[in-house]
């Protein structure tokens, strides 16, 4: 199932204060780019994801955000470097830009 053309609008207006962001749609959901760089991932279920690398990534595992794990038929479960955003920041574009700033930060 596909990530539906609303929830992307969503993000994207949800993450408006970043500047200039884009999205494509793949593997069943879509990605999240600023200059190029992916930042976060939307899933067909309607969440966003961050994604997080060095100091924050800590951070946020320690504050106990839900972790992306992928398994596949067959295969042992894999950790993804994705956090689910919380559903605070969702009806906070000032929360979610802030997240997603501080995201940006370590992964560049």
């Amino acid at each position: 199932m596909s990530v539906p053309k609303a929830d992307i609008a969503f993000a994207l207006e949800l993450f408006d204060d970043l500047g200039a962001l884009t999205a494509r749609r793949m593997m069943g959901g879509a990605c999240l780019y600023r200059n190029g760089v992916i930042f976060a991932l939307l899933q067909s279920d309607g969440s966003i994801w961050l994604k997080g690398a060095g100091p924050f990534a800590e951070r946020i595992a320690a504050e106990g955000w839900e972790r992306w794990i992928y398994a596949r038929p067959g295969r042992k479960p894999t950790a993804m470097p994705y956090w689910r955003l919380p559903v605070a920041a969702l009806d906070d574009p000032g929360l979610a830009c802030n997240l997603a700033r501080e995201a940006f930060r370590d992964l560049t």
